[in-house]
């Protein structure tokens, strides 16, 4: 720990030899530190050789990062979560391009289903007699812990303060999370921060995962404001404090809040965000709301047939709304509580964008394939389109569930606008079970089914384009995507083969068994098991890509980085040997030294894709050696 003065000296010299610290734990170890793990881009950035990380005194002059500390507002004490994981087996990538030689780099990786996981443990450190409390958690097995951590303010961003605060202003108490392994039951939870003792408020239980989103408190702690989708969509509730008696729900209805962007105390009004309550809009569309603690007088604040991001004054008196949307120029206004427009703060000037020939993507909506659920996407034609043409059709995928990767918002920069331009209509469109920002029911649909559950919908809306547009091609189908799209575009190809042509996969999770825990047991669910002893043991099955390899019938390529420490490396190769086993055709790359995504190498990769869809899609092919597209780039930028 460093105190001001020594943090002062810190910030101007790492190195500086009249720096105090102050050390506060002992206890700290291999695999169960209070130091986050380094892979070999942090280690080169710190200077840090692997022969240093066993070396206590040169370790001390690196200073390496600590795990999250989060601080009393009093800054009294502070505390934080390690994960124990002695027991958690290792994974590997290797470092092809380190010099001299290649270098394996190892590192703690728990896959789903897996006996030996991390096991929190959450401290409280009291700075000035150094006491280490740690908290009476314990109640699920491999259970998660987070602190509850206050809304950073705008006058503190100004003043780099942005270190996460307890939610609560007292240090006598700390408020956190808890949450059991198949994500089903979540507890928000009070500790005494002298004892440890823990006080559960509000418990949370349902038949799939749990959503969660940051805790509010008012008066003191009086009052909790807790976000729940226990009644099929995401709201607000009022608790008691002390007691954890629900006292009233806060919003209600078939739309779904989102975050608080203010809290007037004294009026006892909310200010929030939520899709999907305006009739006749686009349900992504997010807008600013109050409303009364007891649930009444919820208002509209910044109407619009747009998508709106907010930044609300730390006095909750006034709040800028940019409104925007993919075939719109954004708007900047500035609007005070009641909702009353101030004054228009900015607009973009694109007139420049337009005379060089830029056309705004178009939004669209279709039916999903149970012919009922609305679906919502964007197509993105060339700037010199022709309706009299055919043109392919390729579909940029991301199957959620954590987001459907739909644009919004006005990005007259994107990759879809640029293969547009090659000479196909490009689409991005959502799916059931792919984003949270609509009911619970529809967020989960593929619980359990993570493989198979999106891929009905994208077929169905490109059947629908094609049957409303006559410039589509539906005999010329493409599809492509990165991690949960390269997984989702392979899936496309062997459970659709007849229908999707050609596949550009990117670093996709094609065998979740080998995928991290936390995204597989979460989105496709894991099941605890308790025998007649009381043990309690995960069992874990998914579907996998390889299982169907036999189906490819279209071109498909598949690329990893060879140093991806997310979404291993093995998830593409184990895809590539079952389609070697079914002695199918593909084309497959790596990228030396890459992660999980290819920085540098990212605008080779676009042109290889270009290449990989002009060749099957249009018949034509680039014969150069040379990307002539990346050298004119080079040239420009000299």
């Amino acid at each position: 720990m460093l105190d001001a003065e020594n943090y002062t000296k810190a910030r101007k010299d790492p190195k500086d030899k009249t720096i105090v610290e102050t050390q506060l734990t002992t206890d700290g170890m291999d695999r169960f530190s209070y130091s986050r793990r380094l892979n070999d881009e942090d280690k080169r950035e710190l200077k840090i050789s692997d022969k240093d990380l066993n070396d206590k005194e040169k370790m001390m002059e690196h200073r390496v990062p600590p795990i999250a500390i989060y601080w009393s507002r009093d800054s009294r004490k502070v505390s934080t979560v390690r994960q124990d994981q002695r027991k958690v087996a290792d994974l590997w990538v290797i470092n092809s391009m380190a010099n001299p030689r290649p270098v394996l780099e190892s590192y703690p990786y728990v896959m789903p289903g897996e006996e030996n996981a991390p096991q929190a443990e959450l401290s409280i450190i009291t700075l000035e007699s150094k006491n280490k409390v740690v908290v009476k958690a314990d109640l699920f097995k491999d259970q998660l812990l987070s602190v509850n951590t206050a809304e950073i303010t705008n006058v503190n961003r100004e003043k780099e303060k942005t270190e996460p605060t307890w939610v609560n202003n007292t240090s006598d108490r700390m408020f956190f999370t808890r949450t059991s392994r198949d994500r089903k039951r979540v507890d928000i939870c009070v500790a005494n921060a002298a004892t440890g003792e823990v006080k559960v408020l509000v418990e949370e239980r349902l038949n799939t995962y749990i959503e969660t989103k940051p805790l509010r408190l008012v008066n003191d702690g009086q009052e909790l404001i807790h976000w729940s989708e226990r009644d099929g969509w995401g709201h607000y509730y009022l608790y008691d404090g002390n007691t954890g008696a629900l006292k009233n729900q806060i919003t209600s209805g078939e739309f779904v809040t989102n975050q608080i962007a203010g809290i007037d105390e004294k009026a006892r009004v909310l200010f929030l965000t939520a899709n999907g309550r305006e009739k006749g809009e686009d349900p992504y569309y997010t807008h600013l709301y109050r409303v009364n603690f007891d649930g009444s007088g919820m208002k509209l604040l910044n109407p619009g047939n747009a998508s709106a991001s907010v930044n609300m004054s730390d006095s909750n008196k006034y709040f800028v709304s940019n409104a925007s949307r993919v075939n719109t120029a954004p708007e900047a206004m500035l609007f005070d509580d009641l909702g009353n427009k101030l004054l228009n703060v900015e607009s973009t000037d694109v007139s420049r964008l337009l005379e060089a020939g830029f056309q705004y993507p178009e939004p669209f909506q279709v039916k999903a394939d149970d012919g009922i659920t609305d679906l919502y996407g964007v197509i993105y034609k060339p700037f010199d389109f022709d309706p009299k043409k055919k043109y392919p059709i390729i579909a940029f995928v991301y199957p959620g569930p954590q987001t459907e990767s739909v644009t919004k918002t006005f990005t007259p920069r994107n990759e879809r606008i640029a293969l547009a331009q090659v000479g196909f209509i490009v689409i991005e469109v959502g799916n059931r079970g792919g984003n949270p920002q609509r009911s619970k029911w529809y967020h989960n649909y593929g619980y359990g089914n993570l493989r198979d559950y999106g891929l009905a919908d994208k077929k169905a809306a490109i059947e629908q384009l094609a049957r409303r547009h006559s410039f589509i091609d539906v005999d010329k189908v493409g599809i492509y995507g990165h991690s949960g799209g390269g997984f989702m575009s392979t899936a496309a190809m062997l459970v659709y083969p007849d229908f999707f042509k050609v596949a550009v996969s990117s670093s996709g999770n094609h065998e979740n068994n080998v995928y991290n825990r936390n995204w597989s047991e979460t989105h496709d669910g894991v099941k605890e098991v308790v025998d007649k002893d009381g043990n309690i043991k995960f069992e874990y099955d998914i579907d996998k890509n390889s299982a169907i390899a036999k189906n490819l019938k279209g071109k498909l390529l598949l690329t990893t980085g060879d140093q991806d420490d997310n979404v291993h490396p093995a998830n593409t190769l184990r895809m590539a040997e079952a389609l070697i086993k079914a002695n199918k055709r593909f084309d497959f790359f790596i990228f030396p030294g890459k992660r999980h995504g290819y920085a540098d190498m990212q605008d080779y990769f676009f042109w290889m894709k270009v290449d990989y869809f002009s060749r099957h899609l249009l018949g034509e092919s680039a014969m150069s050696t040379d990307l002539i597209e990346l050298q004119k780039e080079r040239e420009q930028k000299k």
